[in-house]
């Protein structure tokens, strides 16, 4: 095992000539929090994206857990088995019910008995408080128990990191609550999660470390109090007083 969960080194991604992630390194490590910050169209979904194998890069490294995932050798489904990925749209199979969705993927790839994966859907389900929805359709549940259920599809592949991609963005305010409840209990039993987020409140609360990201670099990292309490950057300064009071 890698000493490190994520490893990015000097990441560049463009579209059509654009340059959207320039220079990019990041390192996290195993049981790390780490929520990724900044104004709309500044690279934080791409970057996440890029961590996932989702898009194609120009230059530099990103290794999950020391496998290189861009690498020509590399089967990147077999490393996403060890990802989970959240988006701001929940993904789930609408004609399958809850607990359908949870067993597809441990049926199909890790080739579980159908015993075993239901059992491990069902855990996972209680844990994000929808033990009860098992056999609800997903035009039955709302926006935040959808996503609660997509958190716990993809916890039920065992994931080495959790990564989330503003996860709350198409919530009520009212289920907001509940998914970053759920994300905070991982966090505190030691998930490696990296979040983008625009939930300042989670980020100063959950996060070990907050990353800036301004037009495709990143700007500062630091602890939560340093990032929000002493930023260093001007540019950080200015993002978060429009944000956030400080």
């Amino acid at each position: 095992m890698s000493e490190w969960a994520v490893e990015v080194k000097h990441l560049k991604k463009s579209f059509d000539n654009n340059l959207v992630l320039d220079d990019v390194s990041l390192s996290v490590h195993f049981g790390e929090v780490v929520a990724i910050i900044g104004a709309s169209g500044s690279g934080k979904s791409t970057f996440l994206r890029c961590l996932n194998g989702l898009e194609n890069i120009q230059e530099g490294e990103i290794l999950i857990d020391g496998v290189n995932i861009h690498a020509s050798s590399v089967n990147i489904n077999q490393v996403r088995q060890s990802i989970g990925m959240i988006f701001q749209s929940f993904n789930l199979f609408p004609h399958m019910n809850v607990l359908d969705n949870l067993v597809l993927a441990p049926l199909k790839v890790k080739k579980m008995s159908r015993k075993e994966a239901e059992s491990t859907a069902r855990r996972f389900l209680e844990k994000v408080g929808l033990g009860e929805r098992a056999f609800a359709l997903p035009w039955q549940l709302s926006g935040g128990q959808k996503q609660r259920v997509a958190i716990a599809r993809a916890l039920a592949m065992n994931p080495k990191v959790m990564m989330f991609d503003e996860p709350t963005s198409a919530l009520d305010p009212e289920t907001v609550k509940d998914v970053l409840d759920v994300m905070k209990e991982l966090a505190l039993e030691g998930m490696t999660m990296v979040v983008v987020t625009h939930e300042m409140g989670f980020a100063r609360e959950v996060a070990d470390r907050v990353v800036f990201i301004d037009e495709g670099k990143i700007v500062e990292i630091g602890t939560p109090q340093e990032v929000f309490y002493s930023p260093r950057n001007e540019r950080t300064r200015m993002f978060l007083s429009k944000v956030i009071n400080i």
